[in-house]
């Protein structure tokens, strides 16, 4: 990972591997539109925001308890001129315990300043991990998006060749 990458942390009384588990649970913290497994290692699965973003991503790496990694295999933006800026990307979570306290760290290795969606990302990412991924962890309740009333788009899946 290199040093520009964005990267947000946050500690809670919770166990590691309470926590370990929260972050595996994409729906109960970032969206319920999500298609897939987010917990089985090897498998992808797809998040999409109504027409403005849709990403397929797969857990490509778990250290019980200590690290998840999540490649994001393909990516699409309707407000960027790059529409696929995060492909290649990872979501990197590293957990840690110290002193009965149990640190969070979320990286996403590869999102920087020189990106277009920098600016509208990182404030994303700084809502969904240290609000709602936290409430989920301390309180059992995340603020994840909810559900489109349609279900999940699939026709979204189709249009920009994400299947």
């Amino acid at each position: 990972m290199d040093n520009k990458s964005y990267t947000t942390e946050f500690s809670v009384n919770q166990t590691p591997g309470e926590c370990f588990n929260a972050i595996k649970n994409f729906r109960g913290w970032w969206s319920e539109e999500i298609e897939g497994e987010t917990d089985k290692l090897g498998e992808t699965f797809l998040y999409h925001y109504k027409d403005v973003h849709l990403s397929k991503l797969r857990l490509s790496g778990e250290i019980p308890d200590k690290k998840l990694v999540y490649d994001v295999l393909d990516n699409q933006f309707s407000f960027t001129e790059n529409k696929n800026e995060w492909r290649g990307t990872k979501l990197v979570f590293e957990v840690s315990e110290n002193n009965g306290r149990t640190t969070v760290k979320f990286t996403h290795d590869g999102l920087v300043p020189e990106e277009e969606c920098y600016n509208v990302c990182t404030d994303a990412w700084g809502n969904y991990i240290n609000n709602s991924l936290y409430n989920l962890i301390s309180t059992g309740r995340g603020v994840p998006n909810p559900k489109e009333a349609d279900g999940f788009n699939a026709e979204i899946v189709k249009k920009w060749n994400l299947t």
